[in-house]
């Protein structure tokens, strides 16, 4: 169980805080809630307490494992389907997987594809979420600033 303070990942959104534990009523049933601040887009989000290991919360990557993280976005990028639609399946898989790594990987795979062909709106939209699922994580694991996050990340890619 996490507690008020703890820095988290919700997958497919990304990094924050929780800043609170309350009950709330929904639906007619009363749950207890982690009440939680992502730092990009200022935005809360409620996360059942009974359901986070159904979501994939967890803690923020220690930064040593940041490093590697962000290492691996030097490295050759990993095969991918052909087909879009495949591709785009499984980059969601990684995401929604919530491991920082696997993010990694998309942000790298999609940005040489990118670079090399050019991305639909779709896949361009899943590079911008993974990004940004990455650079909070970075932001919290590390302390940086938004700025200095996205830098980093930029400079790993180059």
């Amino acid at each position: 169980m996490f507690k008020v303070g703890d820095k988290v990942v919700y997958p497919m959104h990304g990094a924050g805080v929780i800043e609170a534990v309350e009950e709330h009523e929904v639906l007619g049933q009363k749950q207890e809630y982690y009440i939680m601040r992502l730092p990009l887009g200022d935005m809360k989000v409620m996360i059942p307490v009974n359901s986070v290991d159904q979501v994939g919360l967890r803690a923020v990557e220690p930064a040593e494992r940041m490093d590697a993280v962000i290492a691996t976005l030097g490295r050759p990028a990993p095969s991918t389907p052909g087909n879009w639609n495949h591709r785009y399946r499984a980059n969601l898989e990684k995401i929604k997987s919530g491991n920082a790594f696997e993010v990694a990987e998309v942000v790298l795979s999609l940005t040489r594809r990118d670079r090399e062909k050019g991305l639909s709106t779709g896949e361009r939209r899943m590079l911008e979420v993974a990004r940004q699922i990455l650079v909070s994580e970075l932001i919290l694991s590390k302390g940086l600033a938004l700025q200095e996050a996205s830098s980093l990340l930029d400079r790993a890619l180059a």
